[in-house]
């Protein structure tokens, strides 16, 4: 055996695996290497504003989102589906949102909301497998490897800013804009997965033992096991934290509040974390949109209304951020189910209690349609841009592959 300290190459080569004989718990693995990066870059933890990214997927109709009411052209083109001007919650004299947006509507009015309207790329694509990943990769043409938010976490470690729980997914699977080169993020279906595995005693001992006895000291294999053990150390922590951090709103009975009051436990509960990562399906509306769409639109709004007073009540709402997003919008006309097909342009939201609320970016032409879809003019790597550079203190230069120009939508 070697006795010479592992290298950051091997620690790139290995990974961070249980030793002896065990395989580790895939989120576990996740974070022992995430440790063993940082430990070989020497680096420290950063604590600063938290961004919370959250993605409609399925392709959310932002025509019914963020409506366009006073335009007749709204109303031709969705003889079932447009929202009666009525019922709209109005926002100014020609933009409104969905009956049900409520919630959204209250923050909007407290200048929380910064609505980023026509939103999309280059040649879009109206695949959800091929769009979503462009958005997720931020890389249009595919010439940039990995995900935009593991790209910026690589630049932590560069940085030695890196820490295990630096970012944290919600989902069975690490989604693509959680991969990156260096940095392993982990992903969990629910905060009760990390109560499951160190919260149970006999659990916790079993992957401490596996570790087997110490190599010897400066040793590539001791430097794994003592990743390993810094892993179990940081969600032994976070797992003690997440015991003592309550929640005190009303998030609903529904996946996004089930979701987002994770979010808010888990911010609460860890200042290490500074970006998480939670999506929602259900938004692919070919028929019966009207029932389906509403109550989607109801679950979003209670659940980021929610999050957004617990952020203010535990003095954190200037330090968090959410910012949401859909592969692509809807065709402007209704199809014959009741329904609406692929589109391009959408809108974009950031929430919070730094953002400059309110419309950015051009309200959607429907007199000049993009294949019968709304036309994109702002491009969505502007608004990542923006949050990597002016929330998150990252290079969006490097993380996006090239510069792009900042929106004025954060104070």
């Amino acid at each position: 055996m070697s006795n010479e300290p592992i290298s950051r190459r091997e620690v790139l080569g290995r990974g961070a695996m249980i030793a002896v004989g065990m395989s580790a718990p895939r989120w576990l693995a996740a974070v022992a290497q995430s440790d063993l990066m940082r430990l070989a870059g020497g680096g420290e933890v950063d604590p600063d504003n938290v961004l919370v990214v959250c993605q409609l997927s399925g392709g959310n109709d932002g025509l019914n989102t963020v409506i366009p009411f006073a335009d007749p052209a709204y109303k031709a083109a969705r003889p079932t589906l447009a929202i009666p001007e009525a019922e709209v919650l109005k926002l100014n004299g020609e933009l409104g949102l969905h009956p049900s947006m409520t919630g959204m509507q209250t923050l909007f009015s407290e200048g929380k909301v910064a609505i980023i309207q026509s939103v999309g790329y280059p040649n879009p694509n109206r695949s959800h497998f091929k769009s979503m990943d462009i958005w997720q990769s931020a890389s249009p043409d595919g010439s940039i490897p990995y995900g935009w938010l593991g790209r910026s976490m690589d630049q932590e470690i560069a940085a030695n800013r890196y820490n295990p729980v630096l970012t944290v997914g919600l989902s069975t699977e690490r989604p693509l804009a959680l991969t990156a080169k260096t940095a392993a993020i982990p992903c969990f279906a629910s905060l009760a997965d990390i109560q499951s595995m160190v919260g149970d005693p006999d659990n916790e001992r079993l992957l401490r033992q596996v570790q087997g006895q110490d190599a010897a000291q400066g040793s590539a294999i001791r430097t794994i096991q003592d990743a390993n053990r810094a892993a179990l150390d940081a969600m032994t922590e976070l797992n003690s934290k997440l015991g003592g951090a309550k929640t005190a709103q009303s998030y609903g009975d529904h996946n996004f509040g089930k979701g987002f009051q994770q979010i808010a436990h888990l911010i609460l509960a860890s200042p290490k974390t500074r970006v998480v990562y939670f999506s929602h399906g259900g938004f692919d509306t070919h028929s019966r949109q009207k029932d389906a769409h509403a109550k989607l639109m109801k679950e979003f709004s209670e659940a980021v209304f929610a999050f957004q007073r617990e952020m203010e009540a535990t003095g954190k709402a200037n330090k968090v951020t959410v910012l949401v997003f859909s592969e692509f919008g809807r065709r402007v006309d209704e199809n014959g189910s009741q329904g609406t097909d692929h589109g391009e342009g959408a809108p974009m939201f950031l929430i919070g209690g730094r953002v400059k609320g309110g419309f950015h970016g051009p309200k959607p032409d429907l007199t000049t349609l993009s294949r019968g879809d709304v036309p994109w003019k702002v491009d969505f790597r502007q608004v990542y841009a923006t949050a990597l550079d002016q929330w998150m203190g990252s290079d969006s230069g490097v993380v996006l592959g090239k510069a792009f120009n900042h929106l004025d939508v954060l104070k």
